[in-house]
């Protein structure tokens, strides 16, 4: 065979190919270096490389080139890299720096792993707020620390005031405890009309495996009346509350849907594997509520309703927020399944007297034409409202001195309840 012959062959056998075969004539006790350098240049590779290989193949019994441990970035390196504003060398300096496994690892191993991250559909977060979430991180774990994130001394405490009548312990403490869920000091959550109507619908939802659609203006007392609705629901189902970022992609809703379904390990980098994750999490009954619906995009709310609609799910899907009854309907395919559409009104003149009597003990001694003159003059039946009000009467009444809540101080209190015309 001639020399342009045995070029044409180079790169034309596989390396577990030409391993087994020498080792076979070396069992046969026939290998010789013309052996050797035949099959290098059959291989395409030198013949200290297929030494190596043969080598290789006797001590360790492997045949295949030895797999590296591909770098993958960590959720800490790829908030580095968000602060950065996405610069890799900056990365890659802050690696080195740690010295914690990941040093020594090469800048252009660092670049590929941040371009199988974006290929994946993984989106770097703007950097001002990935510093203020670790601000607020930071701030939470310092109060925590200091012991002052709690009721201080002398001040009621929301235990030692009577609860509502229907209102079960565990429903106050998943309002108190709820993210975007304020009360004041010793207040308690009210089972008013409205939230005996969303309970109702949201019951209907799950009964029929269907959606429901919680809306009504800002301060209505939407998510109080969803949580203290799903603080107990019944056996067999889970809840889960999907925190929405503002005009998100359908990524980041994918990966609100993940973390709210708690599910174990890292979120996948393949959209496929996380939708598989999350539908086979969805094959036990369970509401998936969307608070803040309506910042949902058209795309976001048609990714809602491919997992609703996915025949492996089994899951009431709650969509709730100020507009999202319009959201909703920019979409008519989902819109059409919604079973029940609910709206959260203000409160009627003859339900406030007794709902903020029950709210705070501040307005049981109240006399109930107060009340209304209050209502009529400030509040206008929107619950977040009176909260505000009750949180400012409270602090004036003892930080001055032989304060009394007559209409002078109520009065100056309504001017900070709302903007100057």
């Amino acid at each position: 065979m001639g020399e342009w012959e045995l070029e044409g062959l180079a790169s034309s056998v596989s390396r577990p190919v030409l391993v087994g075969r020498l080792l076979e004539l070396d069992a046969a006790g026939g290998v010789t270096s013309a052996h050797v350098r035949a099959g290098a240049r059959l291989a395409g590779v030198h013949p200290r490389t297929v030494r190596r290989w043969v080598e290789a193949a006797r001590s360790e019994g492997r045949v295949e080139r030895r797999r590296r441990a591909r770098f993958e970035l960590s959720e800490q390196a790829w908030e580095v890299l968000a602060q950065a504003g996405g610069t890799v060398s900056v990365l890659y300096r802050h690696l080195e720096e740690c010295g914690n496994g990941d040093a020594g690892v090469s800048l252009a191993s660092v670049y590929r792993a941040v371009q199988r991250e974006l290929a994946a559909g993984r989106v770097l977060p703007d950097r001002a707020v990935v510093r203020r979430a670790r601000a607020e991180r930071e701030t939470r774990q310092a109060l925590a620390d200091l012991a002052v994130a709690g009721v201080g001394a002398g001040t009621p405490s929301a235990s030692a005031v009577a609860g509502p009548v229907g209102l079960m312990p565990a429903a106050r403490e998943a309002v108190a405890e709820a993210p975007g869920v304020v009360l004041p000091v010793g207040a308690q959550a009210v089972r008013t009309s409205s939230v005996r109507a969303v309970a109702e619908a949201v019951g209907q939802a799950m009964a029929a495996a269907g959606a429901a659609c919680v809306f009504g203006d800002a301060g209505r007392g939407k998510t109080v009346a969803l949580r203290m609705a799903l603080s107990d629901p019944p056996v067999g189902w889970g809840v889960s509350w999907v925190r929405v970022p503002v005009r998100p992609s359908v990524s980041e809703l994918r990966r609100a849907v993940f973390e709210a379904l708690v599910l174990p390990g890292r979120f996948p980098h393949r959209s496929a594997q996380a939708d598989e994750r999350i539908v086979g999490a969805l094959d036990e009954a369970r509401v998936l509520v969307v608070d803040e619906a309506q910042r949902l995009p058209v795309p976001c709310l048609e990714y809602l309703q491919s997992l609703w609609d996915h025949p492996q799910a089994r899951m009431a899907l709650v969509l709730c927020g100020a507009g999202s009854e319009r959201a909703v309907g920019r979409v008519p395919q989902l819109a059409s399944r919604v079973c029940a559409w609910q709206e959260v009104g203000r409160l009627a003149p003859g339900e406030v007297a007794a709902t903020v009597s029950a709210f705070h003990p501040l307005w049981a001694s109240v006399a109930g034409g107060e009340v209304a003159w209050i209502d009529r003059s400030c509040t206008h039946g929107v619950f977040r409202t009176w909260a505000a009000l009750t949180t400012h009467l409270q602090n004036a009444l003892l930080t001055v001195p032989d304060a009394t809540a007559d209409r002078a101080l109520l009065r100056r209190l309504f001017r900070r309840l709302s903007p100057p015309a």
